[in-house]
């Protein structure tokens, strides 16, 4: 069956991935005071509320790359961080009383923040080619906030986390 529906370019794409990132970020501001709450190293807990803090930030920039783009802010249900923070549930409750904990929920926490690296890669680039200077600017920022979150994750889990799970057993 034949339809008159115009194909979406790129700029229907990046609008679909914008509505999907910024749901994800939400779904992440709601779900890191649980891993901190969780946390038993405090440098841990202290990484969670500070990337909590910059994860509002995302949220307001994404906010000002919809205006860019002339649209509402509007969140699409993102299913792979919807997968990403049930593993980490996961982890919360099978290793509740695990020295292992720490060690999980850093790992759940660096998978998120792969995913992110990789949209907001991918959304750069996209307003880079849709020449939205203005778009590229707020998206490269968050990219850079979020490599820098996920180097200080690993420091932390190779000077300490992982430490301490090994040491337990």
């Amino acid at each position: 069956m034949a339809t008159n529906k115009t194909p979406k370019g790129l700029d229907g794409l990046f609008h679909d991935t914008l509505k999907d990132i910024y749901f994800a970020e939400k779904k992440i501001l709601a779900t890191l005071p649980k891993m901190a709450m969780a946390a038993h190293s405090p440098d841990l807990k202290a990484a969670f509320e500070k990337h909590h803090t910059e994860t509002q930030e995302h949220v307001a920039r994404l906010e000002e790359v919809f205006e860019v783009i002339g649209k509402k802010p509007a969140a699409k249900t993102c299913a792979a961080i919807m997968g990403i923070t049930e593993e980490g549930a996961e982890i919360m409750e099978e290793y509740k009383d695990s020295p292992a904990l720490d060690a999980g929920l850093l790992a759940a926490a660096q998978a998120v923040e792969h995913y992110e690296i990789s949209r907001y890669g991918t959304m750069r680039t996209w307003a880079s080619e849709l020449g939205l200077t203005e778009a590229v600017q707020l998206l490269d920022l968050t990219l850079a906030e979020e490599k820098k979150t996920d180097v200080a994750l690993t420091k932390l889990a190779e000077s300490a986390v992982n430490v301490a799970a090994e040491a337990a057993e």
